[in-house]
């Protein structure tokens, strides 16, 4: 390990890949790091040997690091040393930056781009398993080899559209958003505590926290410990006694007998508690008209998109065109600064999309047999055939 790490500590790009299984632990169960450096491929057991060296590496020196989807690739790096990797490109929001579909597989990028094929006869393995066969090494470095050439082709791209600065923004803001995702409390992402009111959504809150922290103690996914519907059915009785936790069907667990207590008390935590204000991406409610304008200039933002070589789903969705409308409109408890009106997304879509509502732009049908089918013209505008 220490060799590897004193050649990858001068190489100039750093393509990796892991391979890991998450069903059945608190955290995934990191098994294989598969790299590419310097035109060599290598596979680092971590299962075998400690990879914190090689985190170490990553975090420093000039080196570029490629990845395709990166994000479980960034999480291992980043608690292994709180620092993020250098000169991060991820070749999937490449893709999107410069055209292709967002979010696009490895093998259909590949396919795309080199005209071939990736083996699949490996996808359900279970990485964990050890001796690993000759079949399963070729499997997982398939998914580096490539890395290099592909970005060269996406860099090439990103110059002639001159998006490099664009793809920068993306990659600072998507590290941004994993470090907030593992720092915050996700106890909104409860499924069912859509309407429910403010006090029961602290007994949710509570309940949540208790669980995590068992997951956390029993080395186990979360909802194995106690389902979301059983956090929210608990929620809504909110009842802070063992009798009552107890009457829950569902609950009368062998794992969870000893911990009836525990969950009552949870529940009494959140009965005690102030609830919090709202959150800045909760849901907003806007007026009819608003999702009326949303649903029809989304299609105005795909458009716009496809005009441009640009993938929709990584510019915005409907959600942020109503965000859009209702800042524009001035409307009271809109955004103040909503994403379509930041950065390269105003100058391609946001601005065309302020146009459009303030009637200096209008939006016609084209040629309806068109992949873009929809066109833009000024008001009286006189169209030649």
């Amino acid at each position: 390990m220490e060799q590897l790490c004193d050649q990858l500590a001068s190489a100039k790009v750093i393509g990796f890949d892991t391979e890991f299984v998450s069903e059945f632990t608190y955290r995934p169960n990191l098994c294989l790091i598969q790299v590419e450096y310097d035109g060599k491929l290598v596979v680092i057991d971590s299962h075998a040997v400690d990879s914190q060296p090689y985190w170490e590496v990553l975090v420093e020196g000039d080196h570029e690091t490629i990845v395709h989807a990166g994000r479980e690739e960034f999480r291992f790096c980043y608690a292994a040393t709180q620092k993020a990797p250098k000169n991060w490109f991820d070749v999937q929001l490449a893709a999107g930056v410069v055209g292709f579909e967002y979010p696009i597989s490895y093998g259909k990028l590949i396919n795309r781009l080199f005209r071939k094929s990736l083996p699949k006869g490996e996808t359900r393995t279970d990485w964990r398993r050890r001796p690993l066969t000759d079949a399963q090494m070729e499997y997982a470095l398939h998914d580096v080899v490539d890395l290099p050439g592909v970005k060269k082709k996406l860099s090439d791209k990103l110059e002639k559209l001159g998006r490099h600065a664009w793809l920068a923004a993306e990659h600072e803001k998507w590290q941004q958003s994993v470090i907030d995702s593992d720092t915050r409390e996700k106890w909104r992402k409860v499924s069912g505590t859509s309407g429910l009111n403010p006090k029961v959504l602290c007994i949710v809150r509570e309940l949540w926290r208790w669980r995590e922290s068992e997951a956390q103690r029993r080395d186990s996914p979360p909802k194995r410990v106690l389902r979301d519907d059983l956090i929210v059915e608990l929620a809504k009785r909110g009842k802070a006694d063992v009798d009552s936790v107890k009457a829950i069907r569902g609950i009368q667990r062998r794992d969870l007998t000893d911990h009836y207590v525990d969950i009552a008390t949870a529940i009494g935590r959140g009965l005690e508690a102030t609830p919090e204000p709202r959150g800045r991406n909760h849901r907003r409610d806007y007026p009819a008209q608003i999702n009326v304008l949303g649903q029809f200039l989304g299609t105005a933002l795909t458009s716009i998109c496809r005009g441009q070589s640009i993938a929709p789903n990584l510019v915005g969705t409907v959600q942020d065109v109503r965000d859009l409308i209702a800042h524009h409109l001035k409307l009271k408890g809109a955004d103040d600064s909503p994403a379509l009106a930041n950065g390269w997304r105003a100058e391609i879509v946001g601005q065309k999309i302020e146009q459009l509502l303030n009637g200096e732009l209008s939006l016609r049908i084209v040629d309806p047999h068109s992949d873009a089918p929809l066109g833009f013209e000024t008001p009286g505008e006189v169209q030649q055939d």
